[in-house]
């Protein structure tokens, strides 16, 4: 009897963390590009936590920060699990804060080889300044949080800023889909716009761009430098709350070549193994899964 390539993917994922390496081994890979990862400094994180600690109070399921330690313990898990290069994501939710954030993250790419060095913005006349800075220091990745921070990603103040950032060909992870909660600027049609305002502008949609899966699906398809990245997309604990389209891993297949892995490191609720078995799951192959976990993130961030 002849076993179908998801069957064959199903049995080579990782049942546990431990078994990431080997799972990378077998598929002839040196090791995980991750583009979806967080570093902050001690306060905000802390803060970060806080909120999901509180989820249950509102009513909604728990969320178990899985790897609530210190940076060099995680540092440690990383390299334990074969990521050897990880973006460290802040994000800006208000003025005045993403010139303070960026100096933490420079410092920290800095100790750190396997670190992204990673930047943030947020739509305030100092950001161009302050991008331009963060650039000649040598910045590969930036994210911005349309939710969270509650502002367009067409406002005008950022005009200058996606002009120098796609001049540079530098990649921004943007969340900007309504999931898990919608927000005054989320959803497709803003960053449809911005795309056709910057044509040479590499985004990255976080989540897959959760729960407008087929809209950014589409939008990824159509235009060369517009990528979705994996962040708890098909996991057990997202697909309760915003489960993915019976056709996803048919999207996926289309997007070959534009699809990076993310995992929200180290904020999820499960072993980081579970996303990896989430993409094994879709049975797209072990060509589309190399692509995803190593070749196409790696040159995104000039990572070879």
């Amino acid at each position: 009897m002849s076993t179908s390539p998801a069957s064959l993917l199903a049995g080579l994922a990782p049942a546990r963390d431990a078994d990431v390496p080997a799972f990378l081994k077998d598929l002839g890979l040196p090791g995980l590009v991750d583009l979806h990862v967080h570093f902050m400094p001690e306060s905000v994180q802390r803060k970060v936590w806080g909120v999901f600690d509180a989820l249950p109070e509102q009513g909604l399921p728990a969320w178990p920060v899985t790897y609530r330690f210190d940076d060099e313990q995680r540092v440690r898990i990383l390299r334990e699990l074969g990521v050897t290069a990880y973006g460290t994501l802040n994000y800006a939710h208000r003025p005045g804060m993403a010139a303070w954030l960026n100096e933490y993250s420079c410092a920290f790419a800095a100790e750190h080889p396997d670190a992204i060095h990673s930047a943030t913005f947020y739509p305030e006349p100092e950001a161009d300044a302050y991008v331009a800075e963060a650039l000649a220091a040598g910045a590969r990745l930036f994210k911005v949080h349309v939710q969270v921070g509650a502002f367009s990603p067409v406002d005008p103040l950022l005009g200058p800023v996606w002009r120098r950032i796609a001049a540079a060909g530098t990649p921004v992870v943007i969340h900007c889909g309504s999931g898990p909660h919608p927000g005054e600027f989320t959803g497709p049609e803003r960053i449809a716009r911005l795309v056709e305002r910057h044509p040479d502008l590499v985004l990255v949609i976080a989540h897959a761009g959760m729960p407008e899966y087929r809209e950014f699906a589409a939008l990824a398809c159509e235009h060369p430098n517009v990528y979705l990245d994996t962040t708890m997309v098909g996991t057990d604990y997202m697909e309760e709350l915003v489960p993915t389209p019976e056709d996803f891993p048919e999207l996926m297949r289309r997007a070959a070549g534009k699809v990076v892995l993310g995992s929200d490191f180290p904020t999820i609720p499960y072993g980081y193994h579970h996303q990896l078995q989430a993409l094994s799951s879709w049975g797209l192959g072990e060509d589309w899964l190399r692509d995803v976990l190593w070749h196409t993130p790696s040159r995104l961030v000039g990572r070879a």
